[in-house]
């Protein structure tokens, strides 16, 4: 089971109330969207010169951020940001509020996806694009014990078996039909070799009748024993 819902990234209000600087970083207090439907207040910084520093700042607020496989709600879960788009972010406090408010609601997200998925959740994943659209996965199973699967393979293994004795029936039945064919061939065999014609002609009743004998019993026909009538 799987699901895949994509958000686009949208235009933010600045929302801003307070901003302080250290370097050529802005720290910026703003009021964040939360998944419950409120706000809370929060700093994010903008202004940093490379990608690699404002990760690093990131993963500070949101470990979970673009470091492989980390658990919520005892789930494998996934979060990551392409850097195309930490780039953008980086230095416009607009898209910067954006991210942040998004990957502040991810563990209450996963905590609902838990609690409201039919079936047991395996894997959960966040992506952002490069341009923010926000694409969420999330694989599971209907079956957590495993009984559909049991199910499943014990009727197959009763389909298999009722297919293999149906099989062997067949191959008995047509053993016997074959054997039964062999008989009747048999039979007629024996049949035609009991059954004969033989004919000798001749003037001498006796040796036609000896060289008929003898083409039956397969002899020779005996000398010295023939008469002979004339007409």
């Amino acid at each position: 089971m799987s699901m895949e819902i994509t958000n686009n990234y949208s235009d933010y209000g600045k929302g801003y109330t307070n901003t302080a600087k250290e370097g050529n970083v802005t720290t910026s207090t703003v009021e964040l969207k939360t998944s419950t439907g409120g706000t809370k207040t929060e700093q994010i910084k903008t202004g940093y010169s490379n990608v690699n520093d404002y990760s690093k700042y990131l993963q500070g607020k949101y470990s979970y951020m673009n470091s492989g496989t980390t658990s919520m709600q005892g789930v494998p879960t996934t979060v990551s940001v392409s850097s195309a788009f930490l780039k953008k972010c980086m230095n416009d406090p607009e898209k910067a509020k954006y991210l942040e408010e998004n990957l502040a609601a991810l563990p209450d997200c996963a905590s609902y996806a838990v609690s409201h998925a039919q079936g047991t959740l395996t894997s959960i994943s966040y992506e952002i694009d490069a341009n923010g659209n926000i694409t969420g996965i999330s694989s599971g199973t209907n079956d957590p014990d495993g009984k559909i699967a049991r199910e499943n393979a014990e009727r197959r293994a009763k389909e298999k078996k009722s297919a293999e004795e149906k099989a062997a029936e067949r191959r008995k039945e047509k053993k016997v039909e074959e054997e039964k064919a062999a008989e009747q061939r048999a039979e007629r065999k024996e049949r035609m070799e009991g059954t004969f014609t033989v004919s000798a002609t001749g003037t001498d009743v006796k040796s036609i009748t000896q060289n008929i004998v003898a083409a039956v019993s397969g002899t020779s026909l005996p000398t010295g024993a023939s008469f002979d009538i004339k007409a």
